[in-house]
């Protein structure tokens, strides 16, 4: 084992990630500010390279010292001049960050100044990002790997596939550049690979095709002292060759059994050990559905999109661990805070799902850009929680906040169903949906999908629940009313299934005495006293696990990131919220996006995970009683909740309702 050696630090410089685009967003921001907080509290110096001004890491106060500049070597270097800082982290910042560390250890910039790097080292991100390497470094572990061939000219590439046939994955090596891997079913499209991507790199990797295995994640994290727990497993709802970005995910995965499960697990712990990571690292594998075989694909030893889905599914904070990692804690020191009690070295056991479904912003994209394939797409997710696969899938699908209803009664028609399934697109569940609606069999759509058909067999339960719905002659029944709302229908849902409008079904409802409960997010299931201030509204629960604050502010985030809405919402809200706890009120924060800090645990006295909808902020109104409601703060998504809200005899603090009725509508605005 390597053995992992540090000077105690006094001042540390962070890395950020720079400004937002698709595919890195919110999640660095999450991840520094954890572990700026955490360094702070061992009383060591920060420093803060990020020239994104919306990301609250960067906010008066957070660290010592912040720096609004490119994250390149030549402004860091002027900054190491003048701070003189003697460690760095670059796990929270992205390759943007990675890339500026290789640049300054290779100029002999961290040896003049004496620099240690904390976590990780600089040379495991070298090897998980040169393909060669890992591969080799995965073999030398015995972790089964994708057959693969390293070729420098076409000609070359041509010969291999000659040999292997199509289609195969196509590589280039990503330590000096950010290309995607890419999906070639012909020469034509190898040799457009080759003039459009090696220029930036003279190595390309042509590996087997794993298309149609189920995709897995584990979130793992290692400390120096050689011990690992897996934070979370997460399943791809789509199979290998769809990015996990664009995929629908389900934690903890569900259609694998205990022994594959636990295959998995040796193998991911085998990887971060040949790796040395020291810290947090994401795991992904290819697993055969037919078989026992499977391939890891890919480690990432920085925090990403996934590490941030990962924390918020299972409570661990994994940006204060892997700072208290990185200072040579073991895992058995790390007290786990949200849970109050417990320190990091167990592993997580759930009592819920948690779902996360992709935002898209398809009409701001040529329609053959629609295409789910290896490069994500996707502007952001929404993640669910429920204790069904149905309900959490569904309140996730409305999340995204492009007015979709769920699966039932969602406005989606296909000319081609067979299509639709074979070339998916941002409309592929619904797509399945439709087809089972049309009288598609399981198996019919497994062959077409490769969606396992567990998920499938649970969206035929949804559909049943319609078919019942439409079937009514008078008002639903209190049987069929709680079954629908077990399987994640929202009251417009049912309303559009039953020809009531949402309020009728909302009086019904409350009339059969069918109402949420408050659940806590508890990675624990049970062991011990659960203190967690995140919590989620179920209607498959008899009893609430909190007690109402009936005091306080609700803050209602601005969910998933899209084109137009992205971090300096979060801010907002962040900044609302500890304004509000500053001068001694209590903060209610609602929010579903996993990349935020405004659904953080520390950030309010509590936190829901939950849709940000009429329905749903008046079931938390009537769940907490706190004095009222700001909806500043979330963007154009709550301002349109004021006007409606206030209908309902709800105080909306700030701006009048009216007055932002009058800005959100054109038409009123222009009379003015």
């Amino acid at each position: 084992m390597n053995k992992y050696r540090i000077s105690t630090p006094m001042t540390v410089l962070f890395l950020g990630s720079g400004g937002q685009k698709i595919g890195q967003a919110g999640e660095f921001d999450y991840a520094g500010y954890q572990a700026i907080r955490a360094f702070s509290a061992r009383k060591i110096k920060t420093v803060l390279v990020n020239p994104n001004m919306t990301a609250v890491q960067t906010s008066e106060g957070i660290a010592d010292a912040t720096y609004f500049l490119p994250v390149t070597p030549e402004f860091v270097t002027g900054v190491i001049e003048k701070e003189k800082p003697d460690s760095l982290v670059i796990c929270l910042g992205g390759k943007t960050a990675y890339y500026c560390a290789l640049e300054l250890e290779r100029t002999g910039i961290l040896e003049k100044y004496n620099i240690q790097i904390l976590g990780t080292p600089i040379e495991t991100m070298k090897t998980t990002l040169c393909r060669e390497t890992f591969i080799g470094t995965m073999q030398e572990s015995r972790i089964p790997v994708p057959e693969s061939v390293t070729v420098t000219t076409p000609e070359g590439a041509l010969a291999v596939t000659a040999k292997t046939g199509y289609p195969v994955m196509v590589r280039t090596d990503a330590t000096l550049n950010d290309n995607a891997p890419a999906v070639c079913r012909n020469d034509s499209e190898l040799l457009s690979f080759f003039s459009d991507r090696t220029e930036m790199s003279d190595r390309v990797t042509i590996e087997e095709w794993l298309g149609g295995w189920k995709e897995i994640e584990l979130e793992v994290l290692r400390d120096a002292m050689d011990n690992c727990i897996v934070v979370c497993s997460m399943e791809n709802l789509d199979p290998v060759g769809i990015h996990t970005g664009d995929s629908p995910i389900v934690i903890p995965a569900q259609t694998l059994t205990d022994s594959e499960l636990q295959e998995l697990r040796r193998a991911a712990f085998a990887a971060v050990r040949a790796l040395n990571v020291i810290g947090e690292a994401n795991l992904r594998f290819a697993k055969d559905p037919d078989s026992a075989a499977f391939r890891i694909i890919e480690a990432n030893t920085s925090f990403s999109r996934s590490t941030a889905l990962a924390s918020r599914a299972s409570g661990y904070q994994l940006g204060h661990i892997a700072a208290y990692v990185a200072l040579g804690f073991s895992l058995s020191e790390i007290e786990h805070l949200p849970a109050g009690c417990g320190h990091v070295c167990c592993e997580p056991v759930f009592d819920y799902l948690m779902v996360k479904v992709p935002r898209w912003d398809p009409w701001k994209f040529a329609p053959e850009d629609r295409q789910l394939g290896s490069v994500m797409k996707s502007v952001g997710q929404a993640m669910a929680v429920g204790k069904t696969f149905c309900e959490a899938l569904q309140k996730a699908l409305r999340m995204t906040g492009n007015d979709i209803p769920g699966l039932a009664g969602h406005p989606f028609t296909f000319k081609d169903i067979k299509e639709a399934l074979r070339n998916p697109d941002h409309l592929r569940l619904f797509a399945v949906y439709s087809a089972l609606a049309d009288g598609w069999s399981v198996d019919r759509i497994y062959k077409y999908t490769k969606i396992d058909r567990l998920y499938l067999t649970t969206l035929k339960e949804i559909l049943d629940i319609e078919t019942n719905l439409r079937s009514l002659d008078g008002p639903v029944p209190a049987d069929l009313m709680r079954k629908a709302k077990q399987a994640g229908y929202s009251d417009r849902q049912i309303g559009l299934c039953s020809s009531l409008r949402e309020e009728q079904v909302r009086a019904l409802r409350k009339e059969l005495l069918v109402r949420p409960v408050v659940k806590q997010l508890d990675s624990r299931a049970g062991m011990g006293k659960n203190t967690s201030n995140v919590v989620y509204m179920t209607y498959n629960g008899a009893t609430d696990d909190t007690a109402p604050l009936e005091k306080g502010i609700l803050l209602p985030g601005s969910g998933p990131y899209h084109i137009g809405s992205s971090v300096e919402y979060d801010w907002c809200t962040v900044s609302a919220a500890k304004s509000l706890k500053k001068s001694g009120k209590i903060a209610i924060l609602v929010n579903c996006n996993p990349e935020s800090l405004s659904s953080d645990p520390e950030t309010a006295d509590r936190v829901y995970v939950e849709e940000i909808s009429q329905e749903r902020i008046l079931d938390i109104m009537e769940a907490e009683k706190p004095e009222g409601i700001m909806l500043s703060y979330g963007g154009s998504l709550t301002s349109a909740l004021a006007l409606p809200l206030s209908r309902k005899g709800i105080a909306v603090f700030g701006t009048a309702a009216e007055n932002v009725e009058r800005v959100n509508d054109r038409n009123k605005f222009v009379t003015l």
